[in-house]
């Protein structure tokens, strides 16, 4: 290389040496302990629980040891399905008394008006029409006396569970927090500018009925202008904001300022995107309602979630105090906003929201991140564009030739973050294919071994292999590490481009990421530190401090809540790529411009392979019993299960198919495991092997789920009838009348069994379904037959009566023109109480979670 003598005379630069590898473990043990110091620590941190003692000197505070003591006794209910008498007569009895507690002790400015909904109705739930029937919600308003204020706002929790739970954290928990709340506020006396009501729901399990129910039917839900929405997907821990509006900035103005903030727009564009397999009614209010809102729910300890797990012992009485805190905060504000007298003209678009630890909210539009990424972006390759000016000055290398080194040095960093991605996949493909997924599904420790080591190794080794080439080269070593980090930063800026331009407001986390790098540049150019490496080192690590304190606590959130998510998210996929594609991500904003410094030690390719070393290592230990992903109790493996009977017939009555067997929908990767305790209970097949020949596969199918599922369900056939406590569902034919034009007939129906039943609808012969008494979305639309309905019903156990109108142009009525099937699903019983079912059910591992009914399916032809 040599030397234009023009800038040989400018020449001022450190040449330094590399440092000693022994100081390469204190430099990673900095980063571990500042991860271990803060952020785990502030990820754990809670409020200090309020007791009824304290209650006296914090007369307007919620107080976290009477909601517990309320969902004590609101659980020693038991299961609350809808169709049961704990669902339909003792918990509405339950929050009958408990609201009559509160207004006993009602400050004499207020008034309490409570109504029981019972309500009927039916919308599309996804692929199939959700129906319900004399499903209850409990609603209480609360107001000032004789206010005529008409725009109230709503607090809605649920107070149903699924079959077999007691559903301390889903949902009984922000059921009494509300009540709590809804005590605080009518004892404080308060202003209140608009009403508040308080809709304890029950039906959402089924799902999402009652809430339908109330927005499209109840004399107060057209005066709802907003909404707060409380659900849980776990049991404790930190309630977090997961959706916002939509619309609706104003919301936020007001959520900043409670005081435990935890919210972030990834988690909102992930919910919203399908990736969690959950929905709330924030669904229902915004869809059929257009009730802006936030949303927010119980993320941590999963594992328990919708099992028999979920009790109050494994609720923490600090998450009463942090719920209740936010929520009492946010009631009052939003009751007493002036944005709530005309919402409407406050609709500015979508936010961008997160928080910092849970310290302070930062929030602004969709609109406003796009300007900020585009500044950051120009700002970073400005910076960059000055950094390599400055190079060139100082280096005694042409610009050619440092443009020169940074092309290559772009391509290795692109290339490395392919390679760290592609051996994290590689992990997670290796580990499916020897059939050890899920490895971290208890210990979740081993994340850190089998997907961020060999994104580490990744993104460093092809650095540490290119300047160990290039030792000699005249550009000094901390130029070319800088070099790195600008490559790192213009392969960030390019993503959070293409994400800004898709529209993803997560593009944030990226802009974040940048700012952080900006100003370490700013700093080493302005102090001169980039001409002294270590210097300039320095001010990278500090000016990373916040970044990766910020996007470790991200991560481990995520981590948090995605880990036990992969034990009810199928069996389709592989759970170990959504967990090595997370991590990755993330490493490259925490990880991304620290790893470039490891280049300062000596023996650089000794240090990176070791990550490979730790990678193998626990690939090692995850194949052993080490690595057995479940735990009674704390993280069960769950399946579904129907002791179901299923009868089908032929066109002339005759039977095709009478037997029993168990119907099992395994909800994780992972069933292979328990696949030879299977087998044992009798002839095995695969529900799809059913498919092709009859409709829905001639199962009890619950609900569209397990249709989705049912390459990964099993049928296995047994000798036992199941001991079903009532008679089977009845399906009659009332009659069938021609309509005025040709060719067409009018099918009436009534229907009897269980509160939930499954109707499956087909059509024979060249027959048209051209309307019919169910929601006629899938008509309306020209969706294909055939077609599922999601029946139950609460108090009102009266027969459905439904009609089908059918067309037929190339064939006559004599010959069949509907099939029906009938799916009975007894899942209001306790399962103990059932010997048969019980008995398979024992024959599971100890470590299995099953939950359990008794079933019936039978088709006919008409």
């Amino acid at each position: 290389m040599t030397f234009n003598s023009k800038y040989h005379l400018d020449v001022d630069f450190e040449v330094p040496k590399k440092l000693q590898w022994y100081y390469a473990p204190a430099f990673f043990a900095f980063w571990l302990v500042l991860y271990f110091s803060v952020v785990n620590t502030q990820i754990n941190h809670m409020p200090t629980p309020l007791l009824r003692s304290d209650e006296a000197s914090n007369p307007t505070s919620f107080i976290a040891q009477r909601a517990e003591e309320t969902l004590i006794e609101l659980t020693r209910i038991g299961p609350r399905v809808v169709g049961s008498i704990t669902n339909e007569e003792t918990t509405v009895e339950f929050l009958r008394s408990e609201v009559a507690k509160v207004e006993a002790e009602m400050s004499d400015r207020y008034e309490i008006e409570v109504d029981v909904q019972q309500a009927s109705g039916a919308y599309m739930h996804w692929e199939m029409v959700n129906m319900y029937q004399g499903i209850q919600n409990v609603v209480v308003k609360l107001s000032e006396r004789n206010s005529t204020n008409e725009n109230y706002l709503l607090i809605n929790s649920h107070y149903d569970s699924v079959p077999g739970s007691p559903g301390a954290g889903d949902d009984g928990s922000m059921v009494v927090t509300m009540l709590e709340v809804m005590r605080v506020i009518a004892k404080t006396g308060d202003p209140l500018a608009h009403p508040i009501v308080f809709l304890f729901n029950g039906a959402e399990e089924n799902p999402l009925q009652a809430s339908h129910a109330f927005i499209t039917q109840h004399k107060w839900a057209h005066n709802c202008k907003a909404l707060i929405n409380l659900d849980s997907a776990g049991s404790g821990g930190r309630e977090i904001l997961f959706q916002s509006g939509p619309n609706h900035p104003w919301l936020m103005n007001y959520y900043r300022n409670v005081p435990h903030p935890f919210a972030n727009t990834l988690a909102e564009e992930l919910f919203q995107a399908g990736y969690i397999p959950s929905d709330t009614d924030f669904r229902i209010f915004r869809d059929f309602g257009g009730v802006p809102g936030l949303d927010m729910a119980y993320i941590f300890n999963g594992y328990v979630y919708h099992t028999k797990y979920d009790r109050i012992n494994a609720f923490p009485r600090a998450s009463f105090q942090h719920t209740g805190d936010n929520v009492l905060s946010l009631a009052r504000a939003l009751a007493n906003a002036p944005e709530m007298d005309d919402t409407e003209a406050h609709a500015e678009g979508h936010n961008i929201f997160y928080d910092f630890l849970g310290w302070f909210m930062i929030f602004y539009t969709q609109t406003t991140s796009i300007i900020i990424n585009v500044v950051v972006a120009v700002l970073a390759l400005l910076g960059i564009g000055i950094s390599i000016y400055f190079m060139c000055l100082r280096s005694g290398c042409s610009w050619k030739g440092v443009l020169l080194r940074f092309a290559i040095t772009f391509g290795i960093q692109l290339v490395s973050v392919f390679l760290a991605i592609g051996l994290a996949l590689l992990v997670a493909v290796f580990m499916d294919g020897v059939n050890r997924s899920m490895t971290w599904f208890t210990s979740s420790w081993t994340i850190w071994g089998l997907y961020l080591s060999p994104i580490i190794f990744g993104l460093g080794i092809l650095p540490a292999l290119y300047l160990e080439r290039t030792k000699r080269d005249p550009l000094g070593l901390g130029f070319r590490i800088q070099l790195f980090l600008h490559s790192h930063c213009l392969c960030l800026i390019l993503i959070m481009l293409i994400l800004t331009g898709m529209s993803i407001r997560s593009a944030f986390l990226i802009m974040v990421c940048l700012v952080f790098d900006i100003i370490a540049l700013i700093v080493n150019l302005v102090t001169k530190w980039h001409r002294k490496a270590y210097l300039f080192a320095i001010a990278v690590m500090v000016c990373q401090i916040l970044p990766f304190i910020f996007f470790t606590y991200l991560c481990t959130t995520a981590l948090i809540t995605m880990v036990p998510m992969q034990g009810r998210s199928g069996s389709s996929t592989n759970p170990d790529l959504v967990v090595a594609g997370m991590v990755w991500l993330f490493s490259l904003m925490f990880a991304g411009f620290i790893v470039p410094l490891t280049m300062f030690f000596r023996k650089t390719r000794t240090i990176v392979l070791c990550f490979l070393g730790i990678t193998i290592l626990f690939i090692i230990i995850a194949v052993t019993d080490a690595g057995f992903p479940y735990k009674e109790k704390t993280s069960p493996q769950r399946y579904s299960m129907i002791h179901a009977h299923r009868r089908l017939h032929n066109a002339d009555g005759s039977t095709r198919i009478d037997e029993s067997g168990l119907y099992i929908y395994p909800q994780d990767r992972r069933f292979d495991i328990a696949h030879d305790q299977i087998e044992a209970f009798g002839e095995t097949h695969k529900v799809s092997d059913f498919c092709h020949e009859e409709m829905f596969c001639g199962m009890p199918l619950y609900n569209h789920r397990w249709n989705k599922a049912r390459e990964y369900s099993l049928w296995v056939e047994t000798s036992e009838q199941p001991e079903v406590p009532t008679e089977y569902p009845k399906l009659v034919l009332q009659d069938s009348i021609e309509l005025e034009s040709a060719g067409q007939r009018r099918f009436n129906f009534t229907l009897e069994g269980p509160s939930h039943m499954g109707i499956f609808i087909n059509v024979k012969n060249d027959a048209k379904i051209l309307n019919w008494s169910f929601n006629d979305t899938l008509i309306r639309e020209n969706e294909e037959p055939p077609f599922m309905v999601y029946f139950s019903y609460g108090l009102d156990d009266s027969p459905l009566e439904f009609t089908i109108d059918v067309e037929k142009t190339t064939s006559t009525f004599d010959t069949p023109t509907l099939e029906i099937g009938i799916g009975g699903h007894w899942v209001t019983q306790d399962i103990t109480a059932i010997d048969k079912l019980s008995s398979y059910i024992s024959r599971f591992p100890s470590y299995a979670y099953i939950q359990g009914w008794v079933g019936s399916y039978e088709t006919w032809y008409f």
